[in-house]
């Protein structure tokens, strides 16, 4: 699998990474995910990133691939240890501080290489005492580096700010924001950007309007009319993930998956080659000709 520098934090890290969500909130089994990242750790995947708030998904992981701590580098986020709709932790150092020895606690390790702040607002990063804890949590030796993990102008206020080592950003299809407003300075800043929602969550695939946090790609979807979306899914899907990695300054594609044979698949589309720049360019023609001012990043 192709690897690429995560910017100025010198990790080579593949192009394709493995996202902790789905295996959290969709309660899979500790043995399940065991034998899933276990084989995408085979296939070449080096990068797992997860976040406190996703329910069981950091003490699956730990229990899963603890004893191959050497073979990925591993990422969390933290300031919703409540969960992602309670009242974030902001505010209180003493509990981000907790945050960190409890995700560390659950993951079976003795350090991250990365500690992401969790879609904080850019009025807690202004006030700045997030971004000293952040500082300390690095100069602590607890983590190896720090990113932001988040959208818009928040994300870019971060950037900005020159503490951080990495951005996470939502970065696909229906999702093309971040590429003209955050990215080049992301880049100049030669921090490592990590693309969030890479197949957009698959949104087209819905006859019918989504119920859940699928309702914003779908809606952009039906505007944008992409017609290789019209086809065979396996094909879209590909297009998609693609395109992402595509995209000026991505060094890796989070996917979450609960299925072996997908993270097989996914593998292999990667392996086949990131989109041509023609279909790249007409992709994005397409979004700057329909996207709405209100299009912003989905957190």
């Amino acid at each position: 699998m192709e690897m690429r520098r995560l910017g100025k934090t010198g990790l080579n890290v593949a192009v394709l990474g493995f996202g902790g969500a789905e295996v959290g909130f969709e309660d899979i089994s500790p043995r399940k995910v065991e034998r899933l990242l276990g084989s995408a750790l085979d296939a070449g995947l080096n990068v797992i990133d997860t976040a406190e708030c996703y329910r069981a998904s950091e003490e699956s992981i730990g229990f899963a691939v603890a004893h191959r701590r050497k073979d990925y580098f591993l990422f969390t986020k933290c300031g919703h240890s409540r969960g992602f709709e309670s009242p974030a932790d902001w505010e209180d150092p003493v509990r981000l501080q907790q945050s960190l020895e409890e995700s560390l606690r659950r993951l079976r390790t003795d350090h991250l290489d990365l500690f992401q702040l969790h879609s904080c607002s850019r009025e807690i990063l202004e006030k700045g005492a997030v971004i000293d804890f952040m500082k300390k949590a690095k100069q602590s030796g607890k983590t190896r580096f720090i990113g932001y993990s988040g959208e818009n102008d928040a994300a870019l206020y971060a950037v900005r700010s020159g503490v951080f080592d990495t951005l996470q950003t939502s970065v696909n299809l229906a999702d093309q924001g971040a590429i003209d407003f955050v990215l080049p300075t992301a880049m100049r800043q030669g921090m490592g950007v990590i693309a969030k929602r890479p197949i957009a969550n698959v949104a087209w695939r819905y006859t019918d309007r989504p119920i859940d946090y699928h309702v914003p790609y779908w809606e952009r979807f039906k505007k944008l009319d992409y017609g290789f979306l019209k086809g065979a899914q396996d094909e879209a899907v590909a297009t998609a993930l693609r395109f992402t990695l595509r995209v000026p300054g991505v060094s890796v594609a989070i996917v979450g998956t609960q299925h072996p044979g997908r993270w097989e698949e996914n593998a292999r589309i990667v392996n086949e080659g990131i989109l041509d720049v023609r279909r790249y360019e007409a992709i994005r023609s397409r979004w700057k000709e329909v996207a709405s001012a209100d299009w912003s990043g989905q957190i």
